[in-house]
């Protein structure tokens, strides 16, 4: 008898953010709260072979990457708090999803200031 076989990664949703659990035992994890952009974008293959992936973002470029597969309704219910998230083009931008990444939203707050430093 044989079982299913490991998922090559498995991702945990939550209030507080997304995991991503690789089986080389590797983890990208993002709080919600960082999200600064979500982009489309397809893993390489031919169509209709590819993965759809979801790629959430932090300001300093680093994220998580979610594979389409492995979503369901409660990652994508969490996306619509995110302030003006539009989930139609998000679908959109799946539905015709091409080599590439499709940036589908960025944070309407402007990145925090610089402090002003006193220079001797």
């Amino acid at each position: 008898m044989h079982g299913n076989p490991m998922p090559d990664s498995y991702v945990y949703v939550t209030e507080e953010g997304v995991t991503r659990h690789y089986a080389d035992g590797s983890v990208e994890a993002l709080a919600w709260e960082d999200v600064v952009e979500v982009r489309v974008m397809t893993e390489p293959g031919t169509p209709p072979d590819f993965e759809i992936l979801y790629v959430l973002l932090d300001r300093d470029g680093e994220g998580c990457v979610v594979p389409r597969s492995a979503t369901d309704a409660t990652f994508l219910a969490r996306l619509r708090y995110l302030p003006d998230f539009d989930v139609d083009l998000l679908h959109l931008a799946a539905a015709s999803a091409t080599d590439g990444a499709v940036v589908v939203w960025r944070t309407p707050d402007p990145p925090s200031a610089l402090p002003d430093f006193d220079y001797d």
